[in-house]
This record gives C-alpha cells, sequence and structure tokens, in this order.
C-alpha cells in the first residue's frame, strides 16, 4: 500500500513539473517576444528622430501637444501654419518647423500603430508548447 502512495506521488510531482516547465518556457517565449518588440519600436523611433532632426518630445511642444492624437495634431498643426504664413507676416522657418514637427509626431503614430497591429498579432497565435 505505502509503495503505491509512493508511487502516485511520484507520478503527480512529475506531472505537475512538467506542467510548471512547460508555463515557464511559455512565458520566457512571450516575454522575449515583448522585449524584441519594445527595442524594435524604441529603435524605429530613434531613427525617426534621427532622419526629420526633432525628437518626440520637441515636436510635442512645437505644436503644443501634450499626448498623441491625429485630430489634436492636425487641430493645431493647421492652426499654427495658417498663423506663421509668410504672406500674413509670420516666418517661412517656423512654419517649416511646424511642418517637420507634424511629420515627426505622424512618423510616431505610424510606429505605435505598428507596434499595436504586432501585438494584437502575437497575441492571437497560439502559445507555443
Amino acid at each position: 500500500m505505502a509503495r503505491y502512495l509512493a508511487q502516485i506521488i511520484v507520478m503527480g510531482a512529475q506531472v505537475v513539473g512538467r506542467a510548471f516547465a512547460r508555463a515557464l518556457r511559455q512565458e520566457f517565449a512571450a516575454s522575449r517576444a515583448a522585449a524584441e518588440a519594445r527595442g524594435r519600436a524604441g529603435q524605429q523611433s530613434a531613427a525617426a528622430s534621427s532622419i526629420s532632426g526633432l525628437t518626440l518630445q520637441e515636436a510635442q511642444q512645437i505644436l503644443n501637444i501634450s499626448k498623441l492624437s491625429p485630430e489634436e495634431v492636425q487641430k493645431n498643426y493647421e492652426h499654427l501654419f495658417k498663423v506663421n504664413d509668410k504672406s500674413v507676416g509670420g516666418s517661412f522657418y517656423l512654419q517649416s518647423k511646424v511642418v517637420r514637427a507634424k511629420e515627426r509626431l505622424e512618423e510616431e503614430m505610424s510606429i505605435e500603430q505598428a507596434d499595436k497591429t504586432q501585438k494584437e498579432q502575437s497575441a492571437q497565435q497560439p502559445p507555443e508548447t
């Protein structure tokens, strides 16, 4: 009787151990995928900053935007572009800064959208076993 009880305990421990190891491997894989996605988004954002010559913070300050929303970006862009029009006494330099800031923010929004799409696709895929 004691022998059977010991076998049941050993088999139960093996089953729990395998399940725990499998869950741990899945968690490591998910963590690694999330880190890679964050890394790609960070690299893309840094590349966009170097290409446009503006950091994300500078672009947000130029267009007076606290959070990225396409509607707010477009509204502030149109206002500042009209105000700085050379025909109404504005500055072409400031107008070009407004355009560059809008381009930089649009690039950042597209990076964020691509990152969201990537996360959704990876969430829909079945976990590796």
